[in-house]
């Protein structure tokens, strides 16, 4: 038999946090914890599904009048509607302008890579700045999109808190117009957020040199236990009138992992700015992954959506009342 087309193929190295999981099932030990993938879990140390999240799907699965049709490209509207409430406030003027565009994407890596191809298409600057040390997957996801990643100062190992100093001045030194990471709460890995004041700073000093800030949200209601609170730092910056981008995830918050439920959100200068902007958004998305799933943004939008299940936040965790 002659020698396979794909013989010179490599084997590659498992994926460094994913690959935690291939060996814990591997693993024939009774007493195994798997520290791979932060996700929950009940006592016994198996997959939790929320209760909030059963009884929405429950709510699914009785109504008759659903369908199996493709989503638009864009997604599910009401998902992305709420969506862009969670993270931006519901009153947000943004929104209430319409200068809002939200597109649902595939979790929060499907929504980083959506907006970073995106910036490399149509944004004039290509280089993003992200925190060192950051999510292991923020450099590919960026670099393959076609952008040039840098990073800027932002744990201090010696104090276990942030180099606010650092971060001010690699960011000072940054070139105008450079894409900005920023995670909006619960810095992975380091848990270290600025304060209030100090992302005002950060505010300051990234609109005086038309730096564009692009927040990762994997985590709102994490941080503090209170989705507005988790949400401050995006809303900081909406509030000025400023644009920015905005990936979130459900998979943390909603414990909808394996769902793949996330949202980019782009707030721009106008409405007309806005439509422009979501047009070209389907260009990306249409060649990527045509369309995104319907069941996990049902799930998303049947919790959040006024006179559905009330749900609150205790200690950062959902619960149905």
């Amino acid at each position: 038999m002659a020698d396979s087309v794909f013989a010179n193929v490599v084997r590659a190295p498992e994926d460094p946090i994913l690959g935690v999981t291939v060996a814990y099932n591997k693993d024939q030990s009774p007493v195994k914890l798997n520290l791979g993938v932060g996700a929950y879990r009940t006592e016994e140390g198996k997959p939790l599904v929320l209760n909030v999240v059963r009884k929405a799907e429950q709510l699914l699965v009785n109504d008759p009048s659903r369908v199996k049709e493709y989503l638009p490209i864009t997604g599910l509207a009401d998902f992305n509607k709420l969506s862009a409430k969670l993270i931006l406030g519901a009153n947000s003027p943004a929104i209430q302008e319409n200068r809002v565009t939200t597109v649902q994407c595939l979790s929060g890596t499907g929504s980083l890579r959506v907006g970073g191809e995106f910036l490399a298409k149509h944004y004039h600057e290509k280089t993003i700045y992200i925190p060192l040390p950051t999510w292991g997957n923020h450099p590919k996801i960026f670099t393959l999109a076609g952008l040039s990643v840098k990073t800027y100062r932002y744990y201090d190992p010696n104090t276990r808190g942030l180099d606010f100093s650092g971060l001010l001045e690699d960011l000072g030194n940054a070139p105008s117009g450079a894409i900005v990471l920023l995670h909006a709460c619960a810095h992975n890995p380091t848990g270290v957020d600025p304060t209030s004041d100090q992302w005002e700073q950060i505010r300051q000093l990234m609109r005086s040199k038309g730096l564009l800030p692009f927040f990762d949200s994997a985590y709102q209601g994490f941080a503090s236990g209170n989705l507005d609170s988790d949400a401050g730092s995006v809303r900081m910056f909406v509030a000025d009138g400023g644009e920015c981008v905005a990936a979130q995830s459900y998979a943390k918050n909603m414990g909808l992992y394996g769902e793949r439920v996330g949202a980019l959100s782009i707030v721009c200068k106008s409405a007309d700015v806005a439509a422009r902007v979501e047009s070209q958004l389907k260009l990306v998305i249409r060649p990527m992954y045509s369309n995104p799933p319907l069941h996990g943004a049902s799930i998303v939008a049947n919790i959040l959506k006024d006179g559905g299940i009330i749900v609150i936040y205790i200690a950062g965790v959902f619960k149905s009342s």
